[in-house]
């Protein structure tokens, strides 16, 4: 192989849904610079439409928990098949999947292991022996990892200081999304996507994008709600996403029931959606009450709809949000905390406006995918540029 034009890459992640919805616009970019990208992860039931849309795609059975069985299983499925594909670069996702793929990748001998962490899962909030349990896990990792890109500024401080990756191979490179896609000029009006939902004109709709499970903070979000439903009968509430077959939590299925008893009708669970801009457009606040993250897109994708933000203050949040600049930001599992920021929002929404608007300004300077993307593709090829210097070439 003569140049980087030819780079052959494996994208690795655990499971369809997150292939299909934060990693389609990075293969596309590769593909457009006219690498060979092949994608990786368990069987699912986006794979279909995903292949035939062009992606290729292989499915390999790679559990979301920490089971040595299937961990193995995974290892050495994927040791083998990456054996016979030869790839130049391996770029992994999720932490599991980023965890097995390095390993195989060392045993396989692929040249370049780039992985990405969206967020680490370890966090401040879990008890300190779980938290040193998972960094030990990372710093092995790291020794298999030739670039670490890490979406929060904090994230990458955070893997030098525990000694994840050298300063030298870490890069914190952001996140974002697609500025023409989440722009409120190009979607239907609030009034006609509420018309649409059954949702009166003159509601106040608060809105929660993600997966259905206790770390989004769906018990805590929900009992916010239903302490504020009774005071502001206005007040709706939307939850978007739904719980993945490989989520093992329970937890928000009696807080969802309890909230209904409550809300009534004003609490829809609208499930996986495919149109999110222009459900933003129907909400007049966001909210992101999760315990853990990495680089929330989908506070990015609200605030690139003008939406004010009410979410709490972890890692990445806490660097996309600006207090009372672009929304708020509360307590983790502090529902009481959380109430009380949507209601400052709920009785002055001129307020709210003036704050969304700030944001959709803060997102379009600084969270435009292209340019992520973009940032990505050059130090990667920076990266092999050096392999070929330094070992006189890569696979041909």
């Amino acid at each position: 192989m003569e140049k980087a034009l030819g780079l052959k890459v494996c994208q690795l992640c655990a499971v369809d849904f997150t292939l299909k919805n934060f990693l389609l616009p990075l293969v596309d970019g590769m593909r457009e610079e006219g690498w060979q990208v092949v994608a990786i992860c368990s069987d699912g039931k986006e794979i279909a439409g995903l292949r035939a849309q062009g992606y290729c795609i292989k499915t390999i059975p790679i559990a979301r928990s920490m089971n040595p069985f299937f961990a193995l299983r995974s290892l050495i499925q994927l040791t083998r098949f990456f054996r016979r594909q030869s790839f130049d670069v391996l770029h992994v996702h999720t932490p599991v999947a980023a965890l097995i793929g390095r390993m195989a990748a060392r045993l396989a001998g692929i040249p370049l292991v780039v992985y990405t962490a969206h967020g680490f899962y370890f966090h401040d909030h879990m008890p300190q022996w779980k938290r040193a349990f998972f960094v030990q896990l990372e710093r092995i990792a790291g020794h298999f990892t030739d670039l670490l890109f890490c979406q929060s500024k904090e994230d990458a401080a955070t893997a030098i200081h525990e000694g994840i990756a050298p300063e030298s191979r870490v890069v914190a490179i952001g996140n974002g999304v697609d500025p023409r896609r989440f722009n409120p000029q190009n979607v239907a009006t609030s009034e006609t996507v509420r018309f649409a939902l059954g949702i009166p004109r003159d509601a106040f709709v608060v809105g929660l994008i993600g997966r259905q499970v206790r770390e989004k903070g769906i018990g805590e979000f929900l009992g916010a709600m239903t302490s504020l439903a009774n005071r502001h009968t206005h007040l709706w509430v939307l939850l978007i996403g739904e719980r993945l077959a490989s989520d093992h939590d329970q937890g928000v299925v009696a807080a969802f029931a309890a909230a209904q008893d409550v809300l009534g009708h004003r609490l829809m669970a609208l499930g996986s959606r495919e149109d999110i801009p222009q459900l933003l457009v129907a909400m007049d606040l966001f909210c992101l009450p999760s315990w853990r993250e990495g680089m929330p897109r989908t506070i990015i994708e609200a605030m690139m709809m003008a939406k004010p933000v009410v979410a709490t203050n972890i890692r990445g949040a806490r660097e996309e949000v600006v207090p009372e600049e672009t929304g708020l930001l509360v307590p983790v599992r502090s529902p009481g905390e959380l109430a009380a920021g949507v209601e400052r929002m709920l009785l002055n929404p001129g307020w709210g406006t003036r704050l969304g608007k700030a944001g959709r300004e803060r997102a379009l300077r600084l969270y435009d995918e292209n340019h992520v993307i973009a940032a990505q593709i050059k130090l990667i090829n920076k990266e092999v540029a050096s392999l070929r210097s330094d070992h006189g070439g890569m696979h041909s």
